[in-house]
């Protein structure tokens, strides 16, 4: 059935005059009977009674009329929805733990604040996971802080961020050499960009590190380092702010060591980028700026 076709059945339910109808709609009395002969044989039922020039609405018709209307008049109201409201949509995104959880929850609340018919499908996952729903066409908008180079994707740069090495031993030097550290490392998952960037970052010095555990969750890897003043780990400076303020948490600087790494939007370069889309990139980056 076409939204033509439907519009012709409602037109000729409310006047069964086929002339005064074919006038209204500027089109040829024929053009109607086609379109209503294939409404009724897609239906493979007759809606109308064929008295003289007039087709009268049968029973089979007003059936059909009670059941179809409202969804008819829903879509085409439809077609209108985004003349009316082009900032409204639910987009899927997705951020990697440290710019998830310490960066990112005043900024989504802020946005929907700001546009009330926008919804977020929100998930936290690591950086390569976020690339594959990415390449797969499973997320609109991922955030990640790992470098990355596919000619899929589009990648900007949202802004620069500091791996530090913290510990909640408080007589810890506060400068030493990596291979001079003799705590329990306690690191991300494996896809975890914080460690991808940490053990990249340390080249051949990598091999000093002896991981003791693995954990998927920043706040878990706190709470042991608080607990335990014999591990040590590399994390975001954003997200050891306040127990470094609170000094449960102390930074050993590496000697000839600096890990810097960026934080990065990215998304499928076929994704179509619409009004909300190009805002919420616009929104982010301003937030991220600042």
């Amino acid at each position: 059935m076409t939204l033509k076709e439907l519009n012709f059945f409602y037109k000729l339910s409310d006047n069964p005059q086929v002339t005064q109808v074919a006038q209204e709609l500027k089109i040829s009395q024929s053009a109607i009977s086609l379109a209503i002969k294939s409404l009724e044989n897609k239906l493979e039922e007759q809606l109308f009674d064929r008295v003289g020039k007039k087709l009268i609405l049968n029973e089979r018709g007003r059936y059909f009329k009670e059941k179809t209307l409202p969804h008819y008049l829903a879509i085409i109201d439809s077609q209108k929805l985004f003349q009316k409201n082009k900032l409204a949509g639910n987009m899927k995104i997705a951020s990697s733990k440290t710019i998830s959880n310490y960066l990112m929850p005043d900024i989504y609340y802020e946005f929907l604040s700001k546009y009330s018919d926008v919804k977020f499908d929100i998930s936290t996952i690591n950086s390569t996971k976020i690339i594959e729903n990415i390449l797969n066409s499973n997320l609109d908008i991922g955030l990640i802080e790992i470098d990355i180079n596919n000619s899929n994707l589009i990648k900007q740069k949202l802004c620069d961020d500091e791996l530090i090495i913290v510990t909640s031993d408080e007589n810890a030097p506060k400068i030493a050499f990596i291979d001079t550290i003799n705590k329990k490392w306690i690191l991300r998952e494996t896809g975890s960009g914080t460690r991808e960037v940490f053990i990249n970052s340390l080249g051949k010095y990598a091999q000093d590190i002896s991981i003791f555990m693995e954990l998927q969750d920043f706040e878990e890897i706190k709470t042991i380092l608080i607990d335990n003043k014999d591990t040590i780990t590399a994390i975001s400076k954003n997200a050891v702010k306040k127990e470094l303020e609170s000094k449960k948490l102390f930074q050993i600087k590496l000697k000839n060591f600096e890990v810097k790494r960026e934080f990065h939007i990215v998304y499928h370069k076929d994704k179509s980028t619409n009004l909300l889309f190009q805002t919420f990139i616009d929104f982010l980056k301003s937030k991220f700026k600042n």
